[in-house]
């Protein structure tokens, strides 16, 4: 008898139907092809023990299974569910005719319980697309991919409770999420807060800039000055993601294997902290099986580099490209996969190896040329990047001993959302375009014009700098949102000047 079930495989940060073709004939050999990788391969032995558990097993006859389309590769365990359901329905171990409407994913464990697989989301966005009635997968998954709408989820805790779903003699529970009322709910829910931080003003208006305009930032300062604690706040001051922003940003999250069980959408904005000790690949994805690297786990969010010169160079090296075209685009030779990379870079760093150069109250005890020659650790072109330099100062006692609290986040927020909203308006005509930061040379051209007052105190700031051609956009990106901060239509000499003091490596003086 012939069968056939119905699954997915991950490609990117999408999904593709597979169609397992399941017959049954006399022999006794067990046949399974359609380019399965060793995880696939391997579903045998778990099958058969989990079918035992739950009185069934595999026929003592021949079984070929054909995933198609066969020139795919399917990876992981995943297969496990489908390509048993396939097996007993092809035997008359059960009923075969809601079958088709249904695609079934799940991981076997050998007393029949169902394991969490990736990619919940975009096979649950998948199955939609094909118009199947529904979804059955592992109950920890449930939620996440229930926040597909027109798609009926099932989470079922292992193989037996599918089987009498499918034959008709017992209930899953559907799994309802509501997405809008569950990201209203989970917006604003942020860990760290700016009324926390005491002093440290000119950072925080750096970094309200940072937030206003999407721009890359980097902070130097001695260890203890609270360049890490800076950084963790800066989500809460982003604007808050949009539905579409979060459901783009859960995808990527479901496809790396992030997600929790209890999580259905990701409403506040990722901020990832991978270790300097962090490859190439990790950073940036790939490897045998492809998958979304940090960068793209920062997608729509922060990415922060504590420590930036001890990060390997060539790791450093391959997020120029991804800063660029805020995407990554993994080849191979039969296939090409690629994820969003659209994330703000917070960098931060000890200005010198010993950290204390420039410290307002303690000694540099580094060699002479030691600074430079740390500083060389990051190449030119991604310091050209980064837009806003910005220098952490240690606090004085009697400031960390002040009992006032800071301005709050919530407060901070409403003035870059209104810088955010002005730039929307501004760049609505042009698609993938938000913020200043996403400026192309036409918009540049046009919003970043500046009178005579202004060219000329750029020509004085390039000559002493020495400025590169990427670092003058940067400036006058920069100024273009202290501009909308502030609510000016034109960028004026006090916007410049301001914009041009957030480029503390440029200065020749540094190091010296």
């Amino acid at each position: 008898m012939l069968v056939k079930t119905y699954g997915s495989a991950i490609y990117g940060v999408s999904a593709i139907t597979i169609t397992i073709e399941v017959s049954v004939e006399q022999g006794v050999y067990f046949t399974l092809v359609g380019l399965p990788d060793n995880a696939v391969k391997e579903s045998q032995q778990r099958i058969h023990s989990a079918l035992l558990q739950c009185g069934h097993r595999i026929p003592q006859r021949r079984v070929i299974i054909n995933m198609a389309p066969a020139d795919i590769r399917k990876e992981g365990a995943a297969y496990d569910l489908p390509l048993a359901i396939g097996i007993l329905a092809a035997d008359g171990q059960m009923q075969a005719e809601r079958l088709e409407q249904y695609v079934i994913m799940g991981e076997l464990s050998l007393d029949g319980s169902l394991r969490p697989i990736k990619g919940a989301l975009p096979i649950a966005i998948e199955a939609r697309k094909r118009k199947f009635k529904g979804l059955i997968l592992p109950k920890d998954n449930a939620r996440e991919a229930a926040i597909v709408n027109n798609l009926e989820v099932y989470g079922a805790e292992n193989i037996g409770q599918v089987i009498d779903f499918l034959n008709g003699k017992g209930s899953i529970e559907q799994t309802i999420v509501d997405t809008r009322a569950e990201f209203a709910r989970s917006l604003d829910q942020y860990e760290f807060d700016f009324a926390d931080v005491k002093g440290q003003e000119e950072i925080k208006r750096a970094l309200e800039i940072a937030a206003a305009g999407g721009h890359n930032v980097i902070l130097i300062g001695p260890p203890g000055s609270g360049k890490t604690m800076l950084a963790k706040r800066l989500p809460s001051i982003l604007p808050p993601l949009s539905l579409e922003e979060s459901l783009e940003t859960t995808q990527i999250h479901s496809v790396a294997g992030k997600m929790r069980r209890e999580d259905s959408l990701i409403a506040v904005r990722p901020f990832r902290a991978p270790h300097h000790t962090v490859s190439d690949v990790a950073l940036v994805g790939g490897g045998a099986n492809p998958q979304p690297g940090e960068i793209s786990l920062a997608h729509n969010g922060v990415l922060f580099l504590d420590e930036l010169p001890e990060f390997k160079r060539s790791v450093l090296e391959v997020l120029r490209q991804p800063m660029e075209e805020r995407r990554v685009t993994i080849s191979r030779a039969k296939m090409t996969t690629e994820y969003p990379a659209a994330f703000m870079l917070v960098a931060a760093m000890n200005p010198c190896p010993c950290g204390y150069y420039n410290h307002p109250t303690i000694e540099c005890t580094c060699n002479p040329g030691a600074v430079n020659k740390y500083l060389n650790k990051i190449s030119g072109p991604l310091l050209d990047r980064i837009d806003l330099h910005i220098e952490v100062t240690p606090l004085p006692h009697s400031a960390l001993a002040e009992k006032k609290l800071g301005e709050p986040s919530a407060v901070i927020r409403q003035r870059v959302i209104a810088a955010r909203k002005i730039q929307e308006e501004r760049y609505k005509d042009y698609k993938g375009i938000h913020c200043n930061a996403q400026m192309n040379q036409k918009l540049f051209r046009q919003w970043c014009d500046i009178d005579n007052d202004c060219q000329e105190l750029m020509k004085n700031a390039m000559d002493r700098l020495g400025l590169s051609a990427r670092a003058y956009d940067r400036i006058l990106k920069v100024a273009r949102t202290i501009a909308d901060l502030a609510g000016d239509e034109r960028i004026n000499v006090t916007h410049l000047s301001e914009a041009i003091n957030y480029r503390s490596l440029d200065r020749d003086s540094w190091g010296r």
